[in-house]
């Protein structure tokens, strides 16, 4: 179940896109003001935000800016409600993140399908990432982060890290590791492997000790 949060001072209109998106199947939690909705996010986790832009005191758009700053409710799909229909403001707040702006007032049965559409991509999204003790692998964006940050691998180290974390606990021998990531198979050529991992580990940091040397034969994640 889908859980949406939903940032709105309105108490009626809060409550209306609550009721009808129970009515759907989602779980809604609401929040009248930002500072309501920022101690809500230390305790939640949603899939996505519904946000007003004239909020009493830090507004909206502060807000917007704050999420999509934040490592931890940077990835979140964000849709604006607004009476500003200004051109200008639309495109201001899709240009700092949100993924949709809708003006006020709106059609509840609309905003619905836009929170599906974008819950719907962001579980497909969700399937092309890898996460293991504060590594992430963004497999369609080809990006690796260590506890948010983003580390920057060739291509051949993301692979070895991708497959490893696939499989944590699996012992990979350097053959193994050679026929998978680059495609032949020798002994003569286990040193390469030797060398990417090394690199990989340097590149890792303070997590490089979940990539585990099992000696006279390969790697594996611990």
């Amino acid at each position: 179940m889908a859980t949406i949060l939903i940032i709105e001072d309105e108490n009626s209109l809060r409550e209306l896109i609550s009721f009808n998106l129970q009515s759907e199947g989602f779980r809604t939690v609401e929040a009248s003001d930002a500072n309501e909705a920022l101690m809500l996010l230390e305790e939640i986790d949603p899939d996505l935000i519904v946000l007003d832009i004239m909020l009493p005191g830090l507004k909206g758009t502060q807000l917007l800016n704050i999420l999509k700053t934040a490592p931890k409710t940077a990835t979140i799909p964000i849709i604006i409600i607004s009476a500003r229909d200004e051109e200008d403001m639309i495109v201001r707040h899709l240009e700092l993140g949100a993924k949709d702006y809708l003006t006020k007032p709106f059609s509840i049965r609309v905003l619905i399908t836009k929170i599906k559409q974008q819950v719907s991509s962001k579980e497909e999204r969700s399937n092309m990432t890898i996460e293991y003790q504060g590594i992430v692998l963004d497999e369609e964006n080809h990006k690796t982060f260590i506890e948010g940050k983003e580390v920057v691998l060739t291509h051949k180290e993301f692979e070895l890290l991708k497959l490893l974390l696939k499989h944590p606990g699996r012992v990979y021998t350097r053959n193994q590791l050679l026929s998978n990531i680059w495609g032949f198979d020798s002994d003569v050529y286990t040193r390469t492997v030797d060398a990417h991992i090394s690199s990989l580990r340097k590149k890792l940091g303070e997590k490089s000790s979940v990539i585990k040397t099992v000696p006279k034969i390969g790697y594996k994640i611990e």
